[in-house]
């Protein structure tokens, strides 16, 4: 039997880095907070139990990165990643400008779904509409939430 030489991933290795600098952010940023709990489970437990998950995924990726266990990646396609973070840029941009934040929330959802090969952009704009409608109804007249108001908002 002959042992088989296998590289090391060298991205799964730097995803691996990555993660565990994520943890480590999110666990040092939960140590700033200054929240009290009359019960000993409080709001700091679920950044606790993220900055733990990641940690293990870093663990887990770091492993299989340096036993070359990792499975191949596909070629990467830039379009749905741009139509993504584009519609969230958008999204912040309208907030951020007074556009409120159901034609910014539409315009994601639109721009998600085209990232996932739907074709229909108009009828997933008014989906959109539909949905950040709902949405900001529970928040703002359900759970008296408040959300980035633009022009639909101040409609209601």
């Amino acid at each position: 039997m002959s042992s088989q030489h296998r590289r090391i991933d060298t991205a799964g290795f730097v995803i691996a880095l990555l993660l565990l600098a994520l943890a480590g952010l999110v666990g040092w940023d939960m140590t700033k907070l200054q929240l009290l709990s009359p019960y000993d489970v409080g709001p700091k437990a679920m950044p606790v139990i993220v900055a733990i998950g990641l940690a293990l995924l870093a663990v887990g990726n770091g492993i299989g990165a340096l036993r070359g266990d990792l499975p191949e990646r596909e070629s990467l396609d830039w379009k749905p990643i741009i139509l993504i973070v584009g519609g969230l840029a958008v999204l912040i941009t309208l907030i951020a400008i007074g556009g409120g934040f159901m034609i910014g929330t539409a315009i994601l959802f639109a721009t998600t779904s085209a990232a996932f090969g739907r074709r229909a952009f108009v009828t997933d704009l008014l989906l959109g509409i539909v949905i950040a409608l709902v949405v900001y109804l529970l928040f703002a007249k359900l759970l008296t939430l408040s959300l980035p108001a633009g022009p639909l908002e101040h409609l209601l």
